[in-house]
């Protein structure tokens, strides 16, 4: 095959192999990944308690603690590193040869603590795992199955004073004991329960359901709190509104120990708010957690739904999740933390597809339950606090930076290829096209801003028609360009083709491409940048609004100013291989966006997201791209035979 074919040969195999290595390296979340980063938490947690136990003033006061706390800052180190490979995988193992080597040098307990508490943050960042109950706790229930399971050892008080307490080595936990309870979450607590303890008389209890194990740690995590300090933890919980925006959620009640809210308001009031909290958890179910909770209860609703075997109503209850629930936020967590956007966008398609594919109930819950997890990172992200000048102006940078990018590289192709063919009398069409799709995305920020709401249905329909269509056009584009692909030698003929070629009415198709391509990003642009701006910040936004439109300027001048000095025949060659590439990009994200927005089916496949190539793992997609791929090849290879056949008859 001849040299363009080959190079665009190439080019669609180089993305292909790209999107299958990328497949064989990802790592998929599984039931292993969940326990190891667990444990590695769990010992994290039993670090940041009992090192105090082991040394004191840079002196070991019991060799054996010490010798344990060595043995599990080592496996802690294991655990991570055997974890599925992440960007956030090489700092956490350097977090944990940090805490090592604080160990090994003796540090005083309050450093260990402080490394362990946030190594273990990171780690539940990096590696999601569900944090909170999905009601609110029964600690009726909790208190029989104290009775029933632990109290023989832990005592009736939590004091370890049970009657089987004497005879076991080591002694069982004292839940009554403040200095320790003061260092211990609730999901710390829940995970040893669900785990056990190595090398002590604590059994695993995860035959128990996961709600009731939630019911037995917010009983047990009450012992070293009074009824008095409770009475004063209700009067400020009424009484304070900045502290009850504090806890959102059970998620943010489950992970906050006592000593970390001390540091907020104080130790009196942790004590109490913690007294309070841990015995009447359903107060904080009722102040409500914004969008995300709206997404939690109706997949729980789905998931309620496809037990009782309606696939239907479940299929529609997880497509609402998405849409009412998530995307409300999505621009906002886009600009936070994109990569955790992508990661909760992909887990969502992905109990989609197993309702879809009537999977057993136990996989849609498991997948489920995965989401309440990165739907509480999503709300660490999203945390007024994490807000800042350098994160408004990065997000805003990289917002237009990654959206702009694909829509000029079409429009200055275009330009540049209309100069080469000196067709600039067409150039307005173009220019018009752009133009046309800037003020159209000023007339639906107004629109949005000040006259209506734009739904999550509404812009994924959106994107998802503007990117069929605009492959569409790139396709019938691409295979034109590369028809009048000749030879040096041939420039004035292809020249005199042009004039008749380029009629009015292509002119016009031009400008649809240009509009198309344009405004599909604008709109998503604005959409972001929106949520953004609203985060505090303007002047950051501006900020970074204008680097990156600086940034683009740059590359397309870059871009015109390499196009004029290719020859006429490469560079109609390169432009279709450009072409053809984004027409496959634009196939794949067209049909994601149809798919979030409910209109075509969705088979996810076990491989992962390869957004910058427009790859979605579903069956859809591939088979969208696939075509695009098989038109393009067969167009290209149709031109290429033609050309030859036509340089024959003239020889």
């Amino acid at each position: 095959m001849t040299t363009v074919l080959n190079a665009v040969g190439r080019a669609i195999s180089g993305l292909m192999i790209v999107i299958l290595v990328l497949a064989g390296g990802a790592g998929v979340a599984t039931a292993q990944e969940a326990s190891s980063s667990q444990t590695a938490w769990r010992l994290l947690d039993y670090l940041s308690v009992d090192y105090a136990g082991a040394v004191k003033d840079g002196k070991v006061i019991s060799p054996s603690e010490y010798a344990e706390m060595n043995e599990f800052a080592g496996q802690v180190r294991e655990r991570i590193a055997g974890l599925p490979a992440t960007k956030a995988q090489p700092d956490l193992l350097a977090k944990a040869e940090s805490l090592q080597a604080t160990i090994a040098a003796k540090q005083e307990p309050a450093v260990v603590s402080t490394k362990a508490h946030a190594l273990a943050n990171d780690l539940l960042a990096a590696y999601p795992t569900p944090l909170a109950p999905k009601r609110a706790p029964d600690l009726a229930r909790g208190a029989a199955l104290y009775a029933e399971n632990c109290a023989a050892c832990h005592g009736e008080t939590g004091k370890a004073d049970g009657p089987n307490a004497a005879g076991l080595d080591p002694p069982p936990i004292a839940f009554a004991d403040a200095e320790r309870a003061r260092q211990r979450s609730v999901f710390g607590l829940y995970q040893v329960i669900q785990q056990g303890l190595d090398g002590t008389a604590m059994a695993s209890y995860a035959h128990l359901p996961s709600d009731e194990r939630w019911d037995l740690a917010f009983y047990v995590g009450r012992f070293a709190f009074s009824d008095a300090e409770a009475a004063a933890g209700e009067k400020i919980w009424n009484e304070d509104a900045a502290v009850r925006a504090r806890f959102p959620d059970l998620q943010t009640l489950t992970q906050t120990t006592p000593a970390a809210l001390a540091t907020a308001v104080g130790e009196t009031k942790a004590r109490a708010l913690t007294a309070y909290l841990r015995r009447h958890p359903e107060v904080v179910t009722r102040t409500g957690g914004g969008s995300l909770d709206v997404a939690r209860q109706k997949l729980a609703a789905s998931l309620k739904a496809y037990e009782a075997g309606d696939r239907k109503a479940a299929a529609d209850l997880a497509l609402a999740a998405y849409l009412d629930g998530f995307e409300p936020v999505e621009p906002s967590l886009g600009a936070r933390d994109p990569a955790l956007m992508r990661r909760i966008e992909g887990a969502m398609g992905d109990v989609r597809g197993a309702i879809g594919k009537a999977a057993p109930a136990s996989e849609v819950r498991d997948q489920i339950e995965r989401l309440d997890a990165l739907f509480a990172a999503a709300g660490r992200a999203l945390a007024p606090e994490k807000a800042s000048k350098l994160s408004s102006f990065v997000g805003a940078f990289t917002i237009l930076l990654r959206e702009g990018l694909e829509a000029l590289l079409i429009v200055v192709a275009m330009i540049a290829f209309l100069r080469k063919a000196e067709r600039t009398d067409v150039l307005p069409y173009v220019h018009g096209g752009w133009i046309a799709a800037l003020a159209a995305g000023g007339l639906t920020w107004a629109a949005a801003t000040f006259f209506i709401s734009i739904s999550g249905a509404s812009r994924e329909l959106t994107e998802g028609f503007g990117s069929v269509i605009a492959a569409a056009v790139l396709i019938s584009v691409g295979l034109w360009m590369h028809g009048k692909a000749q030879a040096d030698a041939w420039q004035v003929y292809i020249r005199e083709k042009l004039s008749h070629a380029l009629s009015k009415q292509s002119a016009w198709f031009l400008f649809l491409l240009a509009f198309i391509v344009v405004y599909r990003e604008v709109f998503e642009t604005i959409l972001f940048l929106t949520a953004l701006s609203t985060q505090g910040g303007a002047g950051a936004v501006v900020g970074g609004i204008t680097a990156a439109s600086l940034v683009l300027a740059a590359i397309a001048w870059a871009m015109l100013r390499f196009s004029k000095r290719l020859p006429i025949g490469k560079f109609f060659e390169y432009s279709a291989i450009l072409m053809a590439i984004l027409a496959v990009v634009l196939a794949g994200k067209g049909v994601a966006g149809l798919q979030e927005a409910g209109l075509l089916d969705l088979h996810p496949l076990a491989l992962p997201r390869v957004e910058l190539l427009g790859f979605f793992p579903t069956i859809e997609g591939v088979a969208a791209q696939a075509m695009t791929i098989a038109i393009l090849v067969g167009g290209f290879f149709w031109n290429q035979t033609s050309r030859r056949d036509d340089t024959e008859k003239t020889a």
